[in-house]
């Protein structure tokens, strides 16, 4: 499914030429409004709601500071990095272009500013997708989860500074693995300050392991997905994105990371920082792979980062990553209900916004326990009846015990599916019938079901039959078959671009939303490689281990194209006393850290950024050379090595071939 920058510029010039050479208007490929099936179904939704209460709102604004008196947040050229006005418009009743639970919701999250929690506590909120919280230490502040870029995290504590008193970053904790709670660091801390010990940073052990091995090894795959699951290309509005459900779009800023100086590894482990008493409860396994939460002792607060949320989260995120284990995750909602639910008075979290009274907390961590504890168990159950990934998805309902709680909703994470992904997590992506186990690729199934329908027309037809009658689950099937069979048909292109527009207006998942509008978008204007979120930023990928970018490397290497019977080379990084052996052979590139090869053909000697540049971005020789890069041995053979290798994943198609 990937394409070429070349490839999608040919599609869109034909696809222009061939409505030009009809001399007749082409399919409308502007947004259109809620379909009569669409209004019927904001209509039925709306009659199912709980009752609202007002308690949300109310939580949402409690204790409200300030905000920033410009909410145009720039980096340092300029450009645009976050507006925090970008969803004023989000009032009243909702349009039924939205589901009206996910117009609640979002109309909730939209709130922005400096919070007081409770004394000593505070969280800077709508500046990111995710939240920064700020406890009072002696002498500085300690900060958990310095949002996504280094330009929101700068605008938030420089927030904080006028309102509370400008104080010094004495720690900063890193809840868990996710670009977003640890990215923007450098707008808060420098890394000079960390390594003179005037700054300490605390993180759940793995942290590295795991941040390198999401955002870095399948950092390419993704990042493409995510622009889809956030709706990186969508505007926001009645008829665009809609935040992400637990929080806003993502910031367009710097990514950056300090790596920790403490590690936290087990439930209980308790941490004196500046002056402040920090408990923590470790949760790896529930949302991330490396994961903590932190109860605050003196003002009794427990910090649960994204193990329980305004919304049910994702078992497994549609962009991708390590599926999740939902029974552990039940687990430990309930430990944290033993351990600290009788001990707290306000429940924060790294999305969303607090709940303030005891009762709350320990309603909220309870009801959210049983959530994914009858998610899962119901899952398994049924999957041990032998019902298949969709069948479960299907019939699964979340109760009404259940779902009269707003913050058990899936403005996030889905029943649908995130009960296929406890059935990946047991039983892998087989569904155990041989029918689906060696099946075609998706553009020769679509050749042969369009053919065995009777061609494009007829399917067509078919089509426009089901979107009639409001089916677009349907409509959308087969007009899929019809693009990847065909993928120049503009009017198979533009009706299927309809049927996701109606299915995203529908959704009451934000990122269910984001998926649909942002593939009617890629349909109607053509894919086209480069821009969106990118989690693999120089900052990041510098700090990883060595042996981990080897291994990376090693993904993108192509044997097919190794001109050489095999290569063997020595790298010897100057400025980590590090040396690397690497052996490209017919099959793999092999890469061990600290294990030179006895005979190489060619010896390497600079700082691992020069290497990076070979390795990564596939610089020419000379241009290393003279930036201070030594070679010694044949220079040929890194010319080879170089061509062997894939360039870093610029972006690939998802709704055609």
């Amino acid at each position: 499914m990937r394409a070429t920058a070349l490839r999608s510029t040919a599609l869109a010039l034909l696809l222009v030429s061939t409505a030009l050479a009809a001399k007749q208007p082409g399919p409308d490929l502007g947004a259109k409004p809620p379909s009569p099936a669409t209004v019927a179904a904001q209509t039925r939704v709306k009659a199912t709601l709980p009752a609202e209460d007002g308690r949300d709102a109310e939580f949402a604004q409690r204790g409200f500071i300030a905000t920033r008196s410009d909410p145009i947040i720039r980096d340092a050229k300029g450009k645009l990095v976050w507006n925090l006005d970008a969803y004023n418009w989000i009032t009243g009743p909702a349009p039924a272009t939205v589901n009206p639970s996910l117009w609640r919701e979002v109309g909730i999250l939209r709130h922005h500013g400096l919070f007081k929690v409770t004394d000593g506590v505070w969280q800077v909120r709508g500046f990111d997708a995710s939240n920064m919280t700020i406890l009072a230490g002696k002498t500085g502040w300690i900060i958990i989860d310095p949002l996504t870029t280094r330009e929101t995290a700068a605008a938030a504590l420089e927030l904080v500074n006028q309102q509370l008193g400008a104080r010094p970053v004495v720690a900063v904790i890193y809840s868990h693995s996710h670009a977003d709670h640890f990215g923007g660091v450098r707008g808060i801390v420098s890394e000079a300050d960390v390594k003179a010990g005037k700054v300490q940073i605390i993180a759940p052990a793995k942290f590295i392991e795991e941040t390198a091995s999401e955002n870095v090894l399948a950092g390419g795959a993704m990042g493409r997905r995510a622009n889809y699951q956030f709706g990186v290309f969508l505007q926001p509005g009645p008829q665009g994105q809609m935040g992400s459900g637990i929080g806003m779009g993502v910031a367009a800023g710097e990514i950056t990371l300090i790596e920790p100086t403490d590690t936290v590894s087990k439930t209980g482990e308790a941490r004196t920082v500046d002056g402040v008493t920090l408990e923590f409860q470790i949760v790896s396994g529930s949302e991330a792979p490396s994961e903590l939460n932190v109860y605050i002792a003196a003002p009794r607060v427990f910090l649960s980062a994204e193990m329980s949320t305004c919304s049910l989260h994702n078992i497994l995120t549609p962009r991708g990553a390590k599926v999740r284990d939902t029974h552990a995750w039940a687990g430990f909602l309930d430990e944290a209900l033993q351990l600290y639910g009788s001990r707290s008075d306000a429940v924060i979290s790294s999305h969303c916004w607090p709940r303030f009274g005891n009762g709350e907390v320990t309603g909220m961590l309870a009801s959210q326990r049983d959530n994914y504890a009858f998610l899962h168990d119901q899952t398994v159950r049924r999957m041990n009846q032998g019902q298949t990934p969709a069948e479960i998805a299907e019939g699964l309902v979340q109760p009404p015990e259940l779902a009269g709680q707003w913050f058990n909703h899936g403005y996030y994470g889905t029943y649908s599916h995130n009960s296929k992904a406890v059935y990946q997590f047991y039983l892998g992506w087989y569904d155990g019938n041989p029918a689906n186990l060696n099946p075609w690729p998706p553009q020769d199934r679509a050749k042969r079901y369009v053919g065995a329908l009777g061609g494009a027309k007829k399917v067509i037809a078919l089509a426009k039959k089901a979107m009639a009658e409001g089916d677009y689950r349907w409509s959308s099937e087969l007009l899929n078959h019809v693009v990847f069979a065909d993928p120049a048909n503009l009017e198979a292109r533009a009706l299927l671009a309809d049927s996701y527009e109606q299915q995203g207006y529908q959704a009451e998942s934000a990122i269910w939303r984001n998926q649909f509008l942002s593939a009617a978008r890629d349909l109607r204007q053509s894919y086209k490689p480069g821009g969106g979120t990118n989690t693999q930023s120089q900052d990041l990928i510098a700090a990883v281990p060595t042996q981990l970018l080897m291994d990376s490397a090693a993904t993108r290497y192509d044997p097919a194209r190794l001109t050489w019977p095999r290569i063997d080379i020595n790298i010897e990084l100057t400025d980590r006393d590090e040396v690397v052996g690497i052996q490209a052979g017919k099959t793999v590139l092999i890469a061990r850290v600290g294990q030179p090869v006895a005979k190489p053909a060619v010896v390497l000697k600079g700082p691992r950024r020069l290497i990076l540049g070979l390795l990564f971005l596939k610089l020419p020789l000379a241009q290393l050379q003279a930036a201070g890069l030594k070679v010694e041995g044949d220079p040929d053979a890194i010319a080879a090595l170089q061509a062997a290798l894939d360039p870093v994943p610029a972006g690939f198609t998802i709704v055609e071939p």
